[in-house]
């Protein structure tokens, strides 16, 4: 299984690689919405791991790419974000996100349902 990282906090990046190797997924790491567009289009990742507030472009344009995407409609899409007003949640929910996790989250709960979103 494949996992993408979205995110432009370096440390953030780092500790979710590391849970998510340790888990057994094959990771990949992207720091803005640009460079996840790359990624999906080379790796086809299973799972998103997606943060909202990022430069040039945010989580919300790369969910709402990859939902409507035929080719990669299969990849879940889990945001953690700061973004925790539930109009934010909403709106990713809305774009298509199977999960929303407002920052700071569990580590547990995200491997959870990690894996609970890659057996459906």
């Amino acid at each position: 299984m494949k996992v993408l990282i979205v995110d432009d906090e370096p440390n953030i990046l780092l500790s979710l690689e590391y849970l998510m190797k340790k888990e057994g997924y094959r990771v990949f790491i992207a720091r803005d919405g640009a460079e996840a567009f790359d990624i999906i289009r080379q790796e086809l990742p299973d799972l998103l791991l997606l943060d909202v507030m990022m430069p040039r472009v945010d989580g919300y344009e790369v969910c709402q790419f990859v939902k409507q995407s035929p080719e990669y409609q299969h990849c879940k899409v889990i945001f953690l974000s700061a973004k925790s007003k539930e109009a934010d949640i909403q709106k990713g929910l809305d774009l298509g996100a199977d999960l929303y996790l407002p920052k700071p989250f569990s580590t547990r709960e995200l491997v959870a349902k990690a894996h609970e979103l890659m057996q459906n």
